[in-house]
């Protein structure tokens, strides 16, 4: 009985009658996208699209990033991208001078993810990612033309993580991201107190708090809190980032 299945399919390909082949899995197309990305829990980030347009300055390019009305954050596992920076060496925090760019300004300097981890911790890292299934398959720095200038707003902060803030002003909603070097205003006494409720130990003529501290305090002030409470917030727009919180309170 084998034999004669068998003689059969060799008579049906011998007479132009091929058998159907096994279709193969089809496989997610590779994308790409532009924009600041920030930290979103061990070796994954998220970044929002955005439309670049190159600039060419010095003898390199540099791009400007332009908002994409509707565009949706994506959540990306960059623990096995190839990245590159725009630095001469991986262990540099700032180029010092020196540029490592392709001929589309996107740094070619090898480097590892853990790398890529130590950029975020310090905020927005302007990227290019290729990405396929929710991962990051290559993730390539480049150089802004120019930063956006930060802006001043009034509103309120709800915690989203311990890096993340959910920032509600003139009838919008944005998510800032944070990191240690941002500034925190406090209207207690105390770095530590819980926030401000009734008379405040120390406020300016707007209401806003005076006493310096840190983020790893406004961390904590929002986790106590468990809810929205009142700011003023400096941050850079597009880019997302909280530079400085003032923690907002009623005038004694």
């Amino acid at each position: 009985m084998r034999l004669l299945i068998h003689a059969t399919a060799v008579g049906l390909v011998l007479g132009g009658l091929a058998l159907p082949a096994q279709a193969a899995p089809a496989r997610a197309a590779v994308k790409t996208a532009y924009g600041y990305a920030w930290a979103d829990g061990k070796g994954s980030l998220r970044i929002v699209p955005m439309k670049p347009a190159k600039v060419r300055r010095g003898g390199n390019v540099l791009y400007k990033l332009t908002a994409i009305p509707g565009a949706e954050e994506l959540k990306l596992d960059y623990t096995r991208a190839a990245y590159s920076r725009v630095t001469t060496a991986c262990n540099l925090k700032e180029t010092e001078g020196r540029v490592a760019l392709d001929r589309d300004g996107l740094g070619r300097t090898s480097c590892k993810p853990a790398q890529l981890t130590v950029g975020l911790r310090e905020g927005a890292v302007p990227l290019r990612v290729e990405y396929e299934d929710g991962r990051a398959v290559k993730a390539q720095e480049f150089l802004l033309n120019a930063w956006p200038e930060p802006v001043t707003a009034r509103g309120s902060v709800k915690r989203i993580d311990d890096a993340t803030v959910l920032f509600s002003t003139g009838g919008k909603q944005l998510k800032l991201g944070y990191t240690y070097l941002t500034s925190f205003y406090r209207a207690t006494a105390r770095c530590g107190d819980r926030w401000v409720s009734g008379k405040p130990a120390g406020v300016d003529k707007r209401g806003l708090g005076t006493l310096p501290c840190e983020s790893a305090d406004l961390t904590k002030a929002l986790k106590v809190a468990g809810r929205a409470v009142q700011v003023q917030v400096s941050y850079t727009p597009d880019a997302n980032s909280a530079v400085e919180v003032w923690e907002v309170a009623r005038r004694p």
